[in-house]
């Protein structure tokens, strides 16, 4: 079974997450196999930009806690990927994005999300902390927006989304957008996105390493073990009074 589906038209290649049964999580197949579509995507000739979106009512829910979560060097190599590729990456959201899920859209170029959109940084609650996917996303967000949805986990939807710098636009923009794209040459959009994207490759030069680190250590505690579980097993975790 396929769990990302790859179509092409008119220049935009489309990478569609089919995992619905996890809700699209990061898992190590899904990973790789995402991995592979990108790759694909760089050396199409005839692709202007690749199309992220999903199957089912969930873009991704972060880590597949079930495998125990994801090897936080993976998920770094594929937001890396992702940002790094010399074609735009354009994500469709219509559905949930949760933890690690923030951390793949945020490297995406451009995003644009319906109205069935929410979101949530859902980390703190479970022990853990945003640590690698703040690579792509604090360069990204505004400050004492980051701060409140960080600490909280709060949730919130799409037109916050885009306020907040997490989100570029509304559904409804999707279409003037890729038109956009494939009016591009190759060699004109690779130099506008390497321009574009020079802060968030700064950032995985500089706190790559020390970020993997954190996100293992935290993923190794006991108390992300039993903030795990207890999402697991649906109740509470010990901490909260």
């Amino acid at each position: 079974m396929t769990l990302v589906r790859r179509s092409s038209e008119h220049g935009i290649t489309t990478l569609t997450l089919d995992s619905p049964h996890n809700r699209n999580a990061l898992s190590a197949r899904l990973i790789a196999e995402l991995l592979e579509g990108l790759a694909g995507a760089a050396e199409d000739a005839g692709t202007r930009a690749v199309l992220l979106t999903h199957a089912g009512n969930t873009f991704c829910s972060g880590a597949d806690l079930k495998e125990g979560g994801v090897d936080p060097s993976q998920l770094v190599r594929l937001m890396r990927t992702v940002v790094e590729l010399p074609k735009p990456v354009v994500a469709r959201v219509d559905g949930h994005v949760r933890a690690g899920g923030l951390g793949l859209l945020g490297a995406c170029d451009i995003s644009v999300a319906g109205e069935a959109s929410s979101f949530a940084f859902t980390e703190a609650r479970l022990g853990l902390a945003p640590a690698v996917i703040s690579l792509p996303l604090l360069p990204r967000l505004d400050a004492r927006a980051a701060a409140r949805y960080y600490l909280t986990g709060e949730r919130f939807g799409a037109a916050e989304a885009v306020r907040i710098g997490l989100v570029t636009a509304g559904e409804e923009d999707l279409g003037p957008i890729l038109d956009g794209l494939r009016r591009g040459s190759p060699q004109g959009l690779a130099e506008s996105k390497a321009l574009v994207t020079a802060d968030v490759r700064r950032a995985f030069e500089r706190d790559a390493d020390g970020l993997v680190a954190l996100s293992a250590r935290l993923f190794a505690s006991a108390e992300a073990r039993e903030g795990m579980t207890a999402f697991l097993e649906r109740r509470e975790p010990e901490w909260v009074r």
